[in-house]
């Protein structure tokens, strides 16, 4: 039997068919991913996503929320606060406002190979940035420069701990002299 005609070439894209349609639906039916714990918990799947928002105190649009003045248009109170609306979830806001003002854990580190890079260069050159460059351990091939950063780098990160080394080296050169 013959082959179909047309089946080995290659397909060409058609620019008048609308893919959005074909996604549209899909796209309809998956709910907003949430990050906040918060929201996530007082979420509605019922209502809209502004009326869920309205109704835990928080805003849809930042530009409507505090719109910005035109320059030579001043705007005149009269004491009313027009489209004031009822929040039904003040714990939502709360909670984040009492999150947001813990203080926030340090999470600087470095890894374990860095941290005995920079204690084998400090431990045999000392202060020689350029004597570290030629060393054989510089697999990396930094500069001087760069030995110098991340020197600083851990010393930034673990003060007490690079206190601690330097002093343990001292006695070992004064051994030495």
């Amino acid at each position: 039997m013959p082959k179909a005609k047309g089946k080995g070439r290659r397909h060409k894209y058609s620019y008048n068919l609308n893919r959005k349609r074909l996604y549209r639906s899909a796209r309809r039916r998956a709910a907003p991913r949430i990050a906040c714990s918060h929201i996530r918990h007082a979420w509605d799947r019922s209502k809209s996503v502004a009326q869920n928002l309205a109704d835990m105190g928080l805003s849809e649009d930042p530009n409507k929320a505090l719109p910005i003045p035109k320059m030579g248009m001043v705007e005149e109170s009269s004491g009313q606060q027009p489209g004031k609306k009822i929040v039904r979830k003040p714990y939502v806001v709360n909670e984040m406002e009492y999150e947001a003002s813990l203080p926030e854990k340090k999470s600087n580190t470095l890894s374990r190979d860095l941290i005995d890079y920079v204690r084998y260069m400090i431990q045999n050159h000392g202060e020689n940035y350029k004597e570290m460059a030629r060393d054989e351990k510089n697999y990396y091939q930094d500069t001087p420069k760069q030995i110098k950063r991340k020197i600083n780098v851990y010393k930034n990160f673990y003060p007490e701990e690079y206190k601690d080394f330097i002093a343990s080296l001292k006695p070992e050169k004064m051994d030495v002299q």
